[in-house]
């Protein structure tokens, strides 16, 4: 089991930046890879980037590659991720995952565990 924590969403201006955090406790050993996802209001909630734990090896979606950057703090077993430059269409509630094994897949169905959210509102 693992348990997923995420914070750090808010309300901000486009723009701005934000920082979100997932803090993962339980089974943290082991190769995996953690994701993040967001879900739109009337979309599928889609991939958004993922980092491979062990080395920090990165996958981003098209539209944030280099605005947002995932990162990783093993000794407080938490990622990030860095969302600069944001946008009213990065408005949505943003999650964390956990896959096993070190393939950095955008297909959530291979993520096993998921963080219960953090919303990110972003005003034009």
């Amino acid at each position: 089991q693992v348990q997923l924590v995420e914070s750090g969403g808010g309300l901000v201006l486009a723009g701005d930046s934000l920082k979100l955090s997932c803090e993962a406790s339980g089974r943290t050993f082991g190769g995996y890879t953690m994701g993040w996802f967001r879900h739109a209001p009337g979309k599928e909630r889609e991939f958004v980037a993922a980092i491979n734990w062990s080395g920090g090896s990165t996958y981003y979606k098209n539209s944030v590659k280099g605005r947002f950057t995932a990162s990783r703090d093993t000794a407080r077993n938490t990622v990030y991720l860095q969302m600069n430059s944001l946008k009213p269409e990065d408005t949505a509630i943003y999650y964390c995952a956990v896959k096993w094994g070190n393939g950095l897949s955008p297909d959530r169905s291979r993520y096993e565990y998921w963080g219960q959210g953090t919303q990110v509102t972003v005003s034009s």
